[in-house]
């Protein structure tokens, strides 16, 4: 991974929030949500993307570090009424994780 610009770090981080799955889903619909694993710093994921570090984004691509937001992920996330950390690079839309509301 590149040196990543601290400035672009911390524009993201201060963009990073947490949101209702339920809101996303215009953006699912569209398939412009990626969903980053857990071992993934999403926030330098997202400074990744918008640094141009293609070189990176395409290995956790191909490790399945970052994959596009499944039917499977959609329906248990509607389920549980989960919310998720999120950050827009557009055109996507990286989300991580599952905070349940129950």
């Amino acid at each position: 991974m590149k040196k990543l610009s601290q400035e672009t770090l911390a524009k993201l981080n201060r963009e990073t929030s947490t949101i209702a799955w339920r809101e996303l889903q215009a953006f699912y619909q569209r398939g412009d949500v990626l969903v980053a694993s857990p071992d993934l710093d999403l926030v330098a994921a997202a400074a990744a993307m918008v640094e141009d570090d293609t070189v990176s984004v395409a290995r956790w691509l191909k490790d399945g570090d970052l994959i596009k937001a499944s039917p499977a992920q959609n329906d248990a996330w509607l389920e549980h009424d989960a919310t998720v950390w999120a950050v827009v690079v557009a055109p996507w839309v990286l989300v991580q994780g599952e905070r349940s509301r129950d």
